[in-house]
């Protein structure tokens, strides 16, 4: 049973209430009947007086019948005294009240501490079943409890793209009627995929501190139990909680540790759990006011069911901040701290940070100047421990001068072959890409083979600049292969119908060669895209469209 606590508001109300009854009953009930002397003289000859009380100006007197009253002046109070059994008493009126006042009071005091030991045995009830609650996780009970963000976008610095693509997701949660009368259906599911220490959970909580609704957080690694069946009863209790407070927003981080690509190692409770996800997100009314929002870092485990229309069917990829969004992390966070350093330098030499090495980065910066007896942090502060903060972090987030300029030749050049060969993508940055995969259940061999040349296009141009080729190109080279071999293996797209190894390099030769002559023949354009790359840190397809307007 859970207990609703009034406001202040409420007992101030219901206080002022009953003090105002009790003040009318006793009015009401001592008020004495106006009587003339005529009057007066029957009730006193017929003995029908049984109390009287005098006071300055009038005399009141109290018989079987009601209480009356007279003026003091108007009567004989010697006669009045003669009488018997009377007892006259004087009182006052103010110690009336001031007896009504104490009475009242001491009531509502034994009433708050009558309720207050209440309250306190409730709680105790309450935290019991808590306990036994907690001791009864392991066989699957979950204890679902919303909260409300005070997160706002301000609060999260240099993610412009992504705040524009939620700002619909909010309106949506604060007028939902508006888009109720328009028949205009949301997205039910909203995925935002990125590396680690982005801001993809931030960035939920600023959607849900925008548009002040229940938050329900809830990692992916949460759902896999090692009971048969408790996953899916998680899932069904964590959606039940969600529309019964809705408009609300569910955040399932981690998403690929339930939404696994099914198949291969048969797990059958992962399996039941993600089935159930899918089905309540089917289950869904166009317009029910919650909003799922999953985080991942592995789009390519994700199992496809989940990424079809109607359940994640919008997809916004939050990249590593680039040189603007650096900047502007940067000064967030030396905001409260006094320093002296250029933060366009200190972004600079950051390059390939996310948000959450960006804090680090600060923080131990201010150690260090702390350390060094100093109050003001300079800019020798974070030079000192930028490797510190680097340590163990991949190769590619520490380039040098001359790093950078290979990797821009790199990018750059598959950033030109993806906007020529028609290839969508999001935006090609210094430290990485965000293509866009289009649910295509038919794609054809040109397609494909357009794929393969973007893929190649930046060892294609290393030679063709360096002549030579460098250990960045793996992951792609990877993927080409990837896409070679599933050509020839699954949809017989080589010279032969049976598969042979042959066939899966002559596509890769042919890719190879083809992307080298097409850079060779846009070498002015692709100059141009690498400067900008070096300064900018990122290539839109706007960006590459403007370029090349300029060129031809």
């Amino acid at each position: 049973m859970q207990l609703v606590k009034p406001n202040k508001l409420q007992i101030l109300i219901m206080l002022f209430c009953v003090l105002a009854l009790l003040v009318s009953y006793i009015f009401i009930k001592n008020s004495p009947q106006a009587i003339d002397l005529g009057q007066y003289n029957k009730l006193l000859n017929e003995s029908l007086i049984k109390e009287a009380k005098i006071y300055a100006d009038e005399v009141i007197l109290y018989t079987n019948t009601g209480v009356y009253s007279i003026a003091k002046e108007g009567i004989n109070i010697g006669d009045l005294l003669s009488v018997t059994p009377i007892s006259v008493k004087k009182k006052s009126n103010i110690f009336e009240l001031i007896l009504t006042f104490v009475l009242f009071v001491s009531a509502l005091c034994a009433l708050y501490y009558y309720q207050k030991i209440q309250n306190k045995n409730v709680q105790k009830r309450d935290f019991a079943n808590l306990n036994a609650a907690v001791e009864t996780e392991g066989a699957g009970t979950l204890m679902i409890l919303p909260s409300v963000s005070k997160v706002k976008f301000s609060d999260v610095a240099g993610i412009k793209g992504v705040k524009e693509e939620l700002v619909e997701i909010v309106d949506f949660l604060k007028n939902p009627s508006v888009y109720q009368k328009m028949s205009v259906k949301l997205p039910r599911g909203v995925l935002l995929v990125g590396p680690p220490g982005v801001g993809k959970t931030m960035i939920a909580k600023a959607v849900a501190g925008e548009a002040s609704v229940p938050f329900f957080y809830q990692s992916g690694a949460g759902f896999v139990h090692i009971y048969v069946g408790m996953g899916a009863k998680r899932v069904r209790e964590l959606f039940s909680t969600a529309k019964s407070n809705a408009p609300s927003i569910v955040f399932i981080d981690e998403i690929d540790a339930v939404g696994k690509a099914r198949g291969g190692m048969r797990n059958d409770e992962r399996e039941a759990t993600l089935n159930q996800l899918l089905t309540e997100m089917d289950g869904f009314e166009d317009n029910s006011g919650v909003i799922v929002i999953a985080a991942t870092n592995r789009l390519e485990m994700i199992d496809e069911a989940l990424l079809r229309s109607g359940r994640f069917d919008r997809r916004i990829f939050v990249s590593l901040p680039d040189l603007h969004d650096r900047e502007k992390i940067i000064g967030a966070y030396l905001f409260d701290k006094t320093h002296n350093v250029n933060i366009s330098d200190i972004a600079k030499m950051s390059v390939g940070f996310s948000g959450a090495a960006l804090s680090t980065l600060v923080n131990e910066a201010a150690i260090n100047a702390l350390r060094r007896g100093s109050k003001r942090v300079e800019t020798d502060d974070f030079l000192a421990v930028r490797d510190k903060v680097l340590l163990g972090k991949k190769r590619l987030a520490r380039y040098s001068d001359k790093e950078k300029n290979i990797q821009a030749v790199y990018q750059a050049a598959k950033a030109l072959c993806a906007y020529w060969f028609e290839i969508n993508f999001d935006k090609i940055g210094l430290v990485g890409d965000f293509t866009k995969e289009i649910d295509k259940e038919i794609e054809s061999r040109t397609e494909l083979v357009a794929k393969i040349k973007v893929a190649l296009a930046g060892i294609a141009a290393l030679k063709i600049y360096f002549n030579e080729t460098y250990s960045n190109s793996s992951d792609d080279l990877n993927k080409a292969r990837r896409l070679a071999t599933e050509m020839v293996e699954k949809y017989a797209m080589g010279e032969r119908m049976l598969p042979t190894a042959q066939d899966i390099e002559n596509i890769l030769l042919t890719a190879m060669s083809e992307a080298e002559l097409f850079l060779e023949g846009m070498k002015k354009p692709l100059d141009l895209l690498i400067a900008v790359l070096l300064e900018e840190e990122n290539l839109t397809k706007e960006k590459i469209k403007d370029i090349l307007g300029e060129v031809f």
